[in-house]
């Protein structure tokens, strides 16, 4: 009855594609972008999900206005 109780390898994996989305989630809306490519970007990665979040990190990354 003991191993009913601990993570799977997919339990942990799915976890960790949460995580790296919220977090993804949360870059998105501390930064800021030219027009609307904020909401471009969070509806990709809401629609994309984990890929979406790679996309981001690669791509929109490079698109955030710089601090002053």
């Amino acid at each position: 009855m003991y191993y009913l109780a601990m993570p799977g390898p997919y339990q942990i994996i799915l976890l960790l594609c949460i995580i790296f989305v919220i977090t993804t989630f949360i870059d998105i809306l501390k930064s800021k972008f030219n027009g609307n490519s904020k909401l471009v970007w969070f509806l990709v990665v809401f629609f994309l999900n984990f890929f979406g979040a790679i996309l981001y990190f690669t791509i929109g990354r490079k698109q955030k206005l710089a601090k002053q």
